[in-house]
């Protein structure tokens, strides 16, 4: 090891004990929440020796899972969707549609609802949570790298960046991964004379490898794995084509753009990030790599966060929620223990009266004798059961409303019955719950959204070379394979220079040479992800089963009132209905649409447009004919008044009223 790393070495160790000190409060308030409330560790240790010393029992009525399955179950529900988007005129609708559907297979094949399930039950259980992004092999016989992202089973293994103040950990310059690994793997990976030390024997930290590394097993060596992030800068320039392009590769090709006439027209100075991972054992680093992305691929879900002293505390949603549930395991325990003691009531007799038969008074409480002899004239007589205690019943009646007002959930969140009778008014005061909540459900939906800005800047450095990648539609299913790589005239350019531009063309190419992906005759557009910028929005809905049931009824509503879009709509119904065999039942509907044979859905929506225009000029004529009978409803009553004004009238003025009539009839 020279000097740097020696010096490299121990600023990990600095670091290291600096953020473990800033962490500790943390970490040691989520492990008591996490035994409190999942391992119904309830009971203070002093109170629970001394109480089992008298032979006391301690009830342990645990209400809290119930509570925490509530918020983690909803949140889980809510399915966020990355949405990406082009932002620039290089990136396109439909590569901005290939990167969706690598996106939603890289979390099909990673598990990835498994890795954010963890990660949300951790931040209500303990306060915060975590999973990450790596990559591996897409298969055991190829060079190609696919994106993995991997569930965090055991918080106590991450150590973050203590200077972080970004919700969604984005600011991250730093950060520890423990792992404990068997001796034979160390020697395999790292050879026989790196020395086997776990990490942190040397800077004096005393690390259990079953809280820190999350291995049951006491053999093995304890490493860690550290994150940094370098931050630089560059110069960008803008040339007078309008293209950008960093200095160094501006002086590359400054002489071949000259000569083109085209030259700088503005500069300026940007920040540039670079990470690096460095493993680490209890004497040395082992080796150090960099990592192709600008982001940490730590992402933390976090709970309730406050801020007391520029110092970030987390907080589970349980945390309030233990003092009350202490107290109705105390009263619980209090009523159950005198309800069981009643039988055990003394007897109470004269002064020698249990002479006679003493072993059987002795053990009349614990033993039923057929008879038992006393002395004296009158029998000894049990003090008599008063009832369950009211006063401990109702403290623990208390403290179950207590937990159920500091949590922010009550019967009807929880789905038990209560005063409301309506579907709106139990509606409503679900949402009250859903509301008291959601910042659990906010924070994990800001997790995902990171998670795709590290995506979106991971796929195009990942995701860069000639191949057919699998992607999926918007529900999940739908596989589809479609090529990736740099577009055929992108790639038969040699180089920027012989463009006469600073910059990618735009892909929009779909001939030249395709015998990199396919044997068709036909050419296929081949999607380059490197190219264009793309942002994201992330949507937190119902889960696509939820909204197929949903939209499967109110197709059945809009065919009650318009039943001639059925021909044209069936397949569509089909498809969102729960049925074996559904997907086959739509593909037959869908080639009985009309048209579809011979002109698809356009004609098809021909047809129904003109079928409306029909219905609307039916609506037009019978609105006209309906005007019309006003109309000779009305002459008729002026005739018949004229006819009844007759006599009364000259033959002039008969003249004059007829002729009104008709000239009004005629402008009508």
């Amino acid at each position: 090891m020279n000097k740097r790393d020696k010096s490299s070495y121990q600023d990990a160790k600095d670091m290291f004990d600096w953020t473990a000190s800033v962490e500790e409060e943390n970490r040691d308030n989520a492990e008591k929440d996490i035994r409190f409330s999942r391992l119904s560790e309830q009971w203070p240790r002093d109170i629970l020796e001394s109480r089992r010393k008298k032979g006391q029992i301690c009830l342990t009525i645990n209400r809290l899972p119930s509570f925490i399955r509530q918020v983690v179950n909803n949140a889980r529900m809510k399915k966020p969707q990355i949405k990406i988007h082009p932002v620039d005129d290089k990136g396109d609708k439909d590569t901005a549609n290939v990167m969706n559907g690598l996106i939603r297979n890289i979390e099909y094949t990673s598990s990835a609802d498994v890795a954010y399930d963890t990660g949300v039950e951790s931040a209500v259980t303990a306060g915060y949570g975590y999973w990450t992004i790596g990559t591996d092999y897409a298969n055991d016989d190829t060079f190609d790298m696919d994106i993995k992202i991997n569930r965090v089973a055991n918080i106590f293994s991450i150590y973050g960046d203590p200077e972080s103040t970004a919700a969604d950990s984005s600011d991250w310059n730093s950060a520890f991964v423990l792992d404990t690994v068997s001796e034979s793997d160390f020697e395999k990976k790292y050879g026989k004379k790196a020395r086997k030390i776990d990490w942190g024997g040397e800077s004096g930290l005393t690390l259990k490898k079953g809280r820190h590394a999350g291995m049951t097993r006491n053999k093995g060596v304890m490493l860690a794995k550290w994150w940094q992030r370098h931050e630089g800068s560059k110069i960008i320039l803008e040339l007078t084509n309008g293209e950008v392009i960093d200095a160094e590769s501006y002086m590359e090709i400054a002489h071949d753009l000259a000569s083109s006439g085209i030259h700088v027209h503005k500069e300026r100075t940007v920040k540039t990030h670079d990470v690096t991972v460095s493993t680490l054992s209890g004497a040395e680093i082992l080796d150090q790599e960099d990592w192709p992305g600008i982001y940490i691929p730590i992402i933390p879900v976090y709970g309730d966060e406050v801020v007391v002293d520029d110092k970030r505390h987390f907080l589970s949603f349980i945390r309030d929620a233990k003092d009350p549930q202490r107290m109705l395991n105390f009263w619980r325990t209090q009523s159950t223990q005198l309800v069981a003691l009643a039988p055990n009531a003394p007897y109470i007799g004269r002064k020698n009266s249990f002479q006679s038969d003493k072993y059987k008074w002795e053990t009349a409480h614990k033993e039923s004798w057929a008879y038992i002899q006393y002395d004296g004239d009158v029998p000894p007589v049990r003090q008599g059961f008063t009832g369950p205690p009211a006063g401990a019943i109702q403290e623990a009646l208390n403290a179950s409303d207590d937990i159920k007002s500091v949590l922010g959930l009550f019967d009807a969140s929880l789905g038990a019955r209560s005063n409301e009778t309506s579907g709106r008014a139990i509606e409503a005061r679900q949402r009250e719950g859903d509301t008291s909540t959601f910042h659990f459900s906010d924070n994990h939906v800001r997790a995902i959204q990171h998670t795709g800005r590290v995506l979106i800047d991971l796929i195009p450095k990942i995701y860069s070379g000639k191949r057919m990648i699998r992607i999926l539609g918007d529900r999940g299913t739908d596989p589809k394979v479609v090529p990736i790589g740099p577009s055929p005239e992108q790639a038969q350019m040699p180089s920027q220079s012989e463009m006469g531009l600073a910059g990618f063309a735009p892909n929009t190419a779909q001939g030249g040479d395709q015998d990199a992906f396919t044997d068709e005759a036909e050419p296929e557009k081949i999607y380059d992800l490197t190219l264009g910028k793309y942002d994201l929005v992330v949507s937190a809905g119902k889960d696509y089963q939820t909204q197929r049931l949903e939209s499967a009824d109110e197709m059945f509503k809009f065919l009650e009132y318009f039943p001639q879009a059925a021909p044209y709509i069936g397949h569509i119904l089909a498809m969102n209905l729960d049925w074996p065999g559904a997907e086959e039942i739509a593909e037959q509907l869908k080639k009985m649409v009309p048209g579809y044979q011979d002109g698809g859905q356009q004609q098809a929506m021909q047809q129904i447009q003109a079928q409306i225009q029909q219905l609307e000029q039916k609506v037009n004529d019978k609105v006209a004919l309906d005007q019309q009978k006003i109309d000779v409803q009305s002459f008729d009553a002026q005739t018949k008044r004229l006819q009844s004004l007759l006599p009364m009238m000259t033959t002039d003025e008969v003249s004059d009223q007829v002729s009104k009539i008709i000239n009004n009839e005629v402008q009508s």
